[in-house]
């Protein structure tokens, strides 16, 4: 390849990368502003509402609690105390334990008195043979299904089948929910009759206080990847599921907490079994088949029933969940291609799949080629030394302001963090994650995509501990 030609590649991938940055922070920056409206939109009618007398009416929608478990002995207990003390009507929390090899199954049995009871099973959609179903009558809305191995969608799906109730919320075993969120998280569905999915916002537990499966305060964590986790999960959902909420182009409710109409859900197949981006890949279908078939509905995201999980603090298990994100995504876009530019799914097809084909997905390489390419630009003398310090200045400051501006967001709206000191030290950690951080979470989003192949089934583990403190 001749000197000139290089040149002439690198200069156009240059543009190529400066159009990119240019584009994305654009889109970030009309997410903030929808955002912002959004939550102005959604505290006024809170102030307006006194949503606590849903908590006793005998009008509210019953839900089922689904909690697939696999290996979560050390949060198992903590986790289903926290569901039995929710302040709602009508609920059951269904336990799926997914073939345990830890003690996740015993603990709960113990904990709660459990026997096995005779309860016929609809296999409304096909999972893996169920064991045993388990009751205490003393505890009617409490109920352990004891199955084969079949993966995170397969227990949910078990779940959906031994549910009673028109609605369900999934949430994992290693989070907690706050007491009056299935209040919230119900209210779509109730004001809008088209809603047939709701996602709830997911915050890290770790640094918080947390006894008998309730928070009592919360707290900033001493470990630096949980709070650099902090900065990124009020940046994903205060801006990022917002701005998409406020564009009706939701692609993404977190796997951590959701809620469903279970008849959608069933039409659709319930959750696919053989994908470890079970929680994206069920939106989507969602998306593809009412759109498909001309229904009106809505998929929503509010950000105000509180779902508290544990990020990994260690970058071994952050890499993991990573690598197990970017597959997920993956997987999730190349099963539903045929979405991508295609007007019949309007919006969803016309800007939510290209975006995150190519901001969410793509975005990586594009990254890791800027630094290869740069070097290679100051080699051959095409790099403008003052230009190139500018905007890597510019794109710092842009990125800082967005992370700041979703903590302010919260801070105007939640107030979670409401001392001084802890929202100067999540400031501090939004301008440090620009140095680091987010480069390291890049390289761990390429390792997924040159091994995609290898761990496109691969769950992983990641270590957690005992909620109680």
């Amino acid at each position: 390849m001749s000197s000139e030609l290089m040149k002439k590649i690198i200069v156009d991938f240059n543009n190529i990368i400066l159009y990119y940055v240019l584009t994305i922070n654009g889109i970030y920056f009309m997410q903030l502003i929808l955002s912002a409206f959004s939550l102005y939109d959604y505290i006024r009618k809170l102030h307006y509402s006194s949503y606590k007398k849903y908590t006793v009416s005998d009008n509210m929608i019953p839900i089922s609690v689904l909690v697939p478990a696999y290996n979560e002995e050390d949060t198992i207990v903590d986790n289903i105390q926290s569901l039995l003390a929710l302040n709602y009507p009508l609920f059951e929390v269904i336990v799926i334990n997914d073939g345990s090899k830890d003690k996740t199954f015993n603990k709960v049995i113990e904990a709660y008195n459990l026997i096995e009871v005779n309860q016929p099973v609809r296999y409304l959609i096909r999972t893996k043979k169920i064991k045993g179903v388990y009751r205490n009558i003393n505890i009617p809305n409490l109920i352990l299904v004891d199955k084969e191995n079949g993966g995170k969608a397969d227990a949910l799906n078990a779940g959906i089948n031994i549910s009673r109730y028109p609605v369900f919320t999934s949430i994992d075993a290693d989070s907690i929910l706050e007491s009056d969120s299935l209040v919230r998280v119900i209210m779509p569905f109730i004001e809008h009759k088209l809603t047939v999915a709701v996602g709830g916002i997911v915050r890290i537990a770790n640094g918080s206080t947390i006894k008998d499966g309730k928070v009592q305060a919360v707290g900033l964590p001493k470990n630096r990847l949980a709070m650099f986790q902090i900065v990124e999960y009020l940046r994903a959902f205060l801006t990022g599921r917002m701005g998409w909420d406020a564009l009706g182009c939701l692609l993404i409710i977190s796997g951590a907490f959701g809620a469903f109409k279970k008849d959608v859900v069933i039409e659709v197949g319930g959750y696919t079994s053989n994908t470890i981006g079970e929680d994206m890949e069920l939106v989507i279908k969602i998306h593809k088949h009412l759109r498909s078939n001309k229904t009106k509905y809505k998929i929503k995201f509010i950000p105000d029933p509180v779902c508290w999980t544990q990020a990994p603090e260690k970058v071994k298990d952050l890499k993991g969940q990573r690598r197990r994100w970017q597959i997920g995504l993956m997987d999730s876009l190349f099963r539903h291609k045929t979405l991508l530019l295609n007007p019949k799914y309007g919006i969803i097809g016309m800007f939510g799949a290209p975006y995150f084909w190519i901001f969410e997905m793509l975005s990586p390489v594009i990254e890791v080629l800027g630094y290869i390419i740069i070097p290679l630009s100051y080699i051959f003398g095409l790099l403008n030394t003052t230009y190139f310090i500018l905007f890597l200045i510019s794109s710092i400051l842009y990125g800082v302001v967005l992370s700041i501006g979703a903590i302010l967001l919260e801070e105007y709206t939640f107030s979670k963090y409401p001392s001084i000191r802890q929202l100067i030290k999540l400031s501090w950690f939004g301008v440090l994650e620009n140095f680091g951080y987010r480069q390291m979470t890049t390289f761990f989003r390429i390792d997924a995509i040159i091994r995609f192949k290898k761990f496109k089934h691969s769950w992983g583990k990641i270590n957690r501990e005992s909620f109680s403190n």
